[in-house]
């Protein structure tokens, strides 16, 4: 496997042709379509026209490659690499114009994720990890990504996108944490994560996540020094309910406050 400085110019220009396909339904009076009978999970234009840029090129220069998408389903087969691929995670926001939504660009070979990116296109930022290094472009940059050390859950930022997302005894689980920090936030989807990979908060919390919510976001906290896990400390690779962190302590802290919780 070649190295982060070898993958990095195939990322941006996946994250170019993405941004391009995406950007100009921003803030537009765009169709928004349900996805779901029972609740409400929009789609739009934008996020399909994103994911065929996207798979358009994979198929081009990787064509051994498969690929995973949220809008396109899985042609993975049994293909050693395989792109994991969110064009935009966080349509709610991208749908009220909140510019807090990016695409997730994820690499995993033999199930393992090796590289993984965020491009936020209206920002002009973007958030490049491989698990042992990670990387920040965009206005003020480029720059290394680091962590910052918090030595407790009283000193800790919290984030997540909505306390809706916990059911049951997780959202009492959730709660237990959330009295514990010193200050919460809501409605920051991928970009929570990308805020714990720059040193800015100390720890998200989600749960009812799919891999391709998840996966690219692994090598850059990780590879920003951070921990990222499901509640019980295993891998969060397959989504469902994660726990990131920039320091060992508040992941391990926020775990035993959330052990036991089932939906």
């Amino acid at each position: 496997m070649a190295d982060l400085a070898d993958w990095a110019p195939f990322f941006h220009t996946l994250a170019d042709a993405a941004g391009a396909a995406a950007l100009p339904y921003f803030r537009t009076r765009m169709v928004v379509d349900n996805k779901e009978a029972a609740a409400f999970d929009p789609v739009t234009e934008a996020d399909k026209a994103a994911e065929v840029a996207i798979r358009d090129l994979v198929t081009a220069h990787h064509p051994t490659h498969g690929i995973l998408g949220e809008e396109f389903g899985d042609d993975s087969g049994s293909a050693d690499y395989v792109w994991v691929v969110d064009p935009i995670d966080g349509t709610r926001a991208f749908i009220s114009g909140l510019p807090v939504w990016g695409t997730l660009i994820g690499l995993k070979r033999a199930g393992r994720p090796v590289f993984g990116m965020m491009a936020q296109p209206f920002t002009g930022e973007r958030y490049f990890g491989d698990g042992t290094t990670a990387t920040y472009t965009g206005p003020g940059g480029p720059a290394p990504l680091r962590t910052r050390p918090c030595a407790d859950l009283a000193s800790a930022t919290l984030l997540t996108t909505t306390p809706a997302l916990f059911q049951g005894a997780e959202q009492a689980a959730y709660r237990r944490v959330e009295e514990r920090v010193r200050l919460v936030r809501y409605g920051c989807d991928c970009y929570a994560y990308c805020m714990v990979a720059g040193g800015h908060v100390d720890l998200v919390i989600e749960a009812g996540l799919k891999p391709f919510d998840i996966m690219a976001l692994i090598p850059v906290i990780e590879g920003a020094g951070g921990v990222i896990t499901n509640w019980e400390g295993g891998s969060a690779i397959d989504g469902g309910r994660v726990v990131a962190a920039g320091d060992a302590r508040v992941h391990a802290a926020a775990l035993e406050m959330l052990a036991g919780a089932t939906p």
